[in-house]
């Protein structure tokens, strides 16, 4: 049965099953009420016409916190040849020199931004490539971007570098650039003599500046490579105390169990926030021609929650060498992290992994279904965990500032003209 329509104005939904973590009550679903008036929720409202919702499930709107905007929709003008992750940088290097002026990253980014806000996405973090000249071009685009859609999704960015950049002068540069943007200071990290220096001159960066810092970390199956260890160390012994975020970690997964453990032991006293990005990890990771995959990289989230880390989910790329598919939907985040990652028969509540862990870890407002959150909603057609995961939830219901948005998503034939190459 199709979910009612929202009329406009002051509404009261009754038996919407809503998740507990979201009303401070617990873990599981709860049954109850919802009133909106005035773009909010409240307690009552005059003159509310009342919907039965019949069980429907009920989520705040979504907190997307490790996206690539600035790569989204390459695909169609350059493809990964061989679906590895050498193949996906080679791409995104070529695609990079040859067609990110400002006017096409605007395009792209507008184009994503579209379908995360159809899908109920209220708040993304982005990286964005800064290597020079590129960072001119990104964090020059970024803050009119943001300005554009700040009605509807909160932007956050963070420069993504390779990790022997941060010694070069070309990373004070791009620094400032962060800085200027209110934006958070980023690298990703590979194992050599120089990585000390590299990172304590990027926290002597993030300090001077007052910036939080987020990390591409250890997204490989060698399991020598370990340079989380080394990041968690650097946080507790600079007594750095901005927000720290690590991605990714797929290492772990293949590591020496003893030392896996140890390191997750540092990283909880470090008080650092941990994102996986399931899809893009398992797209890319222990890919062979002609070989099924035997270890799919997912980090350790399980053994990360008993340790009291936070953790979150993730979309990751979009239609891009990283990551062939995605359409910055969170549900689909939520759909396959629960089966990848062996969510279900747990007794931890996961939805907080989009919705209250990604906003502390960035910052954003925590979302709330309490009397006096904002009115903004995503619910889907069905009752329970187990309908909810089964389909895909495309005729869910979003509702923005009180009222039912049209979900119509964007035409991929609006990015024809990019697609052209010579």
């Amino acid at each position: 049965m199709p979910l009612p329509t929202i009329p406009d104005g002051p509404v009261q939904l009754d038996n919407l099953r809503l998740p507990a973590a979201c009303l401070g009550a617990g873990q599981g679903l709860v049954e109850t009420t919802l009133t909106l008036a005035s773009g909010q929720i409240v307690d009552a409202a005059q003159g509310a016409a009342q919907v039965d919702m019949r069980g429907a499930i009920a989520f705040p709107a979504f907190v997307d916190m490790h996206t690539h905007l600035d790569k989204g929709h390459i695909w169609p003008r350059n493809p990964n040849p061989d679906g590895s992750f050498e193949g996906a940088l080679g791409a995104v290097r070529r695609d990079t020199a040859a067609n990110w002026s400002a006017p096409d990253v605007r395009a792209r980014m507008e184009f994503s931004l579209r379908c995360a806000y159809a899908h109920g996405t209220r708040a993304i973090r982005t990286h964005l490539d800064s290597h020079a000249p590129q960072d001119a071009i990104s964090w020059g685009v970024f803050p009119e971007v943001r300005a554009a859609w700040a009605d509807k999704i909160d932007l956050q960015a963070v420069c993504l570098v390779a990790c022997d950049y941060a010694l070069t002068d070309e990373f004070v540069t791009t620094a400032d650039l962060v800085a200027g943007a209110d934006g958070v200071l980023g690298m990703v990290t590979y194992p050599g003599a120089d990585l000390q220096a590299q990172l304590d001159t990027f926290f002597a960066a993030a300090e001077a500046r007052g910036l939080a810092a987020d990390f591409h970390v250890d997204e490989t199956m060698d399991p020598t490579v370990n340079t989380l260890r080394d990041i968690a160390q650097t946080v507790i012994d600079r007594g750095f105390d901005q927000p720290v975020v690590v991605g990714h970690l797929c290492s772990l997964s293949v590591m020496d169990e003893a030392e896996a453990l140890h390191t997750l032991d540092v990283v909880a006293r470090a008080g650092l926030h941990v994102v996986s990005l399931p899809m893009c990890n398992m797209y890319l990771q222990d890919r062979h021609a002609a070989r099924t995959p035997r270890n799919r990289g997912i980090t350790l989230v399980h053994e990360m929650v008993a340790r009291g880390i936070p953790v979150s989910f993730a979309s990751d790329n979009t239609r891009d060498p990283f990551y062939a598919y995605g359409d910055m939907d969170m549900l689909e985040v939520m759909r396959e992290a629960t089966r990848i990652g062996h969510l279900d028969h747990s007794v931890v509540d996961w939805t907080r992994a989009y919705l209250q862990n990604p906003a502390t870890a960035c910052g954003f407002a925590p979302p709330s279904l309490k009397p006096g959150a904002p009115d903004d909603l995503v619910i889907c057609n069905a009752r329970s965990w187990t309908e909810l995961f089964a389909r895909p939830q495309s005729d869910r219901i979003v509702i923005r500032g009180g009222q039912q948005i049209d979900r119509t998503l964007p035409d991929y034939a609006e990015l024809d003209h990019l697609m052209e190459t010579a």
